[in-house]
């Protein structure tokens, strides 16, 4: 999704969508050598933790790679559940976090409906949005002196008759949590909203908010469904309604928690009280397993029955599932690159601010740096490419134009970027 200097655009897929530069053309287009291409615009680790490493050379799995993974990812699931705190039947396993927002969309984003994004977020909510034939509902988040945090009235006000609500916390690419309390307001706010909604009608769910029944697959009655309350927020049973047996609902609301265990918390538990919330988890980023490609989507038993019939046979392979279950089952491998990241985030943060960058806080593997001006981005972004550095660009029209995106890397190829920093001159950019 980059839009990096050096990128193409499928001409198979929607105009929205672009892959990131490959090493491959980077290395082409500046004339520098393959193995000195570093990455910082993809927000994975230098190096994978050693338990895979050993695996993959051991090629010790469950099975054989002759054969296909188990149809229901069963000691997978079951090491997800442990890991993050929920039942095993409410865990989907997914090809990467992409994969169970793709499932997500075409379970509950009908053509013609709606999504509110609380912008800027993850590019890939617009995306998927768009791919589906429904509407963007973008909310402008706050400012930099508000911590990029989400404006909880406006996105309120624009869930009302929506779809799906896209979040997410630590949020990317801002690098920073939604402050204690925000979402928890926004569900309570969003369950008010559809017990109004549903007092003033008398009869059917809240316009756009029927999730998508999959191809052939029966639509589950809403009767006899458990009523949920956030505490200060305690909803009444709303009356059965009389148009196709349906209760009013609010929005499925996605939070998406790729960075959660950079700040050591979640909010998973938030699906007692939001029946609709599905929490999305990932083994890419604190894990450093991005190139296994698991993901996972965490809610309610009746919501995962809602994803599942979208859900490809196999897409996570047999040496994806087993790594990604061990891995899961060791506290070390988090501990280890956490440790890592923290340690290297503040190092970098403070040798690009000795060069004069304007750095902003982060809880994350990653920074946003703000250099002032859209053409001073694009600037620092090509010296930056021709040393065969790759940091995340935003396109003129994006509201972080003025800024890029740095992955916390290793100590060498962090040492290299600092190297380039001082060497570029701003002033001359502009």
């Amino acid at each position: 999704m980059s839009p990096t200097p050096v990128t193409f655009t499928s001409s198979s897929q929607p105009s929205s969508y672009t892959w990131e530069a490959t090493d491959e053309e980077v290395s082409a287009r500046y004339g520098i050598p393959l193995d000195q291409v570093a990455r910082f615009d993809l927000n994975t680790s230098p190096a994978p933790p050693e338990l895979a490493v050993r695996l993959l050379a051991s090629h010790a799995f469950d099975r054989s790679i002759s054969e296909y993974p188990p149809s229901d990812y069963r000691r997978l699931s079951v090491a997800a559940a442990a890991r993050y705190g929920v039942e095993s039947e409410e865990v989907l396993v997914g090809a990467g976090a992409d994969e169970i927002l793709d499932l997500i969309a075409k379970a509950f984003l009908p053509p013609g409906g709606s999504a509110v994004i609380p912008t800027p977020s993850y590019a890939m909510y617009g995306v998927e949005t768009a791919q589906r034939g429904a509407t963007v509902r973008a909310v402008p988040r706050l400012g930099p002196s508000a911590r990029f945090a989400m404006d909880v009235d406006e996105v309120r006000a624009a869930a009302r008759k929506a779809d799906v609500v896209w979040l997410c916390s630590p949020n990317n690419p801002t690098a920073l949590p939604e402050p204690d309390g925000a979402i928890e307001a926004l569900l309570a706010g969003l369950l008010s909203d559809a017990r109004t909604s549903g007092a003033g009608q008398g009869s059917g769910p809240a316009a756009g908010l029927a999730p998508v029944a999959p191809p052939g697959a029966a639509t589950a009655s809403s009767s006899g469904r458990e009523t949920a309350s956030i505490p200060g927020n305690e909803i009444a049973p709303t009356p059965p309604s009389t148009h196709n047996g349906r209760m009013p609902e609010p929005p499925i609301v996605v939070l998406d928690e790729a960075y959660a265990e950079f700040v050591g918390r979640s909010l998973v538990s938030l699906r007692a009280s939001y029946p609709r919330l599905i929490v999305i988890r990932t083994a890419s980023k604190a894990y450093a397993l991005a190139g296994l490609r698991v993901g996972f989507a965490l809610a309610r038993p009746e919501i995962i029955s809602r994803l599942a019939p979208f859900r490809p046979p196999g897409s996570v392979a047999v040496p994806s599932v087993h790594i990604v279950t061990e891995a899961l089952l060791d506290d070390g491998i988090l501990t280890l690159n956490l440790d890592r990241v923290e340690r290297e985030r503040a190092r970098l943060t403070v040798a690009l601010q000795d060069a004069g960058w304007s750095v902003g806080p982060s809880v994350t593997n990653f920074v946003l740096v703000d250099l002032g001006s859209a053409a001073r981005a694009a600037g620092v972004a090509e010296e930056l490419l021709r040393r065969g550095l790759v940091p995340r660009t935003f396109g003129p029209t994006h509201p972080l134009a003025h800024c890029l995106r740095i992955t916390v890397r290793s100590e060498p190829e962090n040492d290299r970027l600092i190297a380039a920093a001082r060497e570029i001159s701003l002033g001359d950019l502009e």
